[in-house]
């Protein structure tokens, strides 16, 4: 079985926190959706490569647990992994945490399809690519 991978690190800045003076919901999702792009490229399927195939993979669904409060200065690391395939669509989760401390952040779930460029819908995923996520899914346990 495979291990979750780095896949971005971020500063929360002031401007990232609500009247609260934690960090706003718009950020975590922002952090998450920027560590999808680049679980991708840590496969060696980057965003470029996919497109240029003509299939590419689209967010059909996100869930985030927000696990403790994170606020200006703080240095998060997101950690992801590919946890499901299925025939046109996949699931991965990504892990927030303090950088410094390891302190839990928050916890996202996505399902990705497979999406034809052309066609604009659902595709089957091709075996090539299939491959490549079979070799790096992680257990959810």
């Amino acid at each position: 079985m495979a291990d979750w991978m780095e896949t971005h690190r971020a500063v929360v800045y002031p401007w990232n926190c609500d009247n609260l003076g934690h960090m706003n919901v718009r950020w975590y999702a922002h952090f998450f959706d920027d560590a999808g792009f680049h679980l991708w490229m840590k496969v060696g399927l980057s965003p470029a490569t996919l497109k240029e195939r003509g299939i590419v993979a689209v967010v059909a669904r996100t869930e985030t647990d927000f696990l403790s409060e994170t606020s200006a200065g703080e240095l998060l690391l997101i950690e992801s992994a590919f946890t499901r395939l299925g025939n046109k669509s996949l699931n991965y989760t990504q892990k927030m945490s303090n950088a410094e401390t390891g302190r839990p952040i928050a916890r996202q779930e996505a399902v990705e399809v497979c999406f034809d460029i052309k066609a604009r819908k659902a595709a089957a995923m091709p075996d090539d690519i299939r491959a490549k996520l079979e070799a790096v899914l992680v257990s959810e346990a």
